[in-house]
């Protein structure tokens, strides 16, 4: 099973390959929002991906259009709503836009 590592609180958590990124956020106790029920549209569980890129699914079109749309993206960025784990480990940074943080 992959881990998922959440930063900057330092948890992780071990996920199942094709898990969604925001349901292990979720279910690892992080507080992260998704206005939109995960449909790419909100942007809020826009987070960074610092290790383990290549192991999410490829980003889809409608993503890069809401994520075209956000402010202070990187090449690190992905929305949790539309990334699926894959076999290998994952770091994702919290950025707390919305979050309560």
């Amino acid at each position: 099973m992959p881990t998922l590592t959440i930063l900057p609180s330092g948890k992780t958590v071990e996920t199942a390959t094709g898990s969604r990124l925001l349901d292990a956020i979720l279910a690892a106790g992080e507080a992260i929002v998704s206005k939109c029920g995960g449909e790419a549209k909100c942007g809020q569980c826009h987070v960074f991906v610092q290790e383990g890129k290549k192991s999410l699914s490829k980003t889809t079109r409608s993503e890069n259009e809401k994520l075209d749309s956000i402010v202070g993206v990187s090449s690190k960025s992905r929305l949790a709503c539309q990334a699926l784990i894959g076999a290998e480990n994952v770091t994702v940074e919290l950025l707390g836009f919305g979050s309560g943080f």
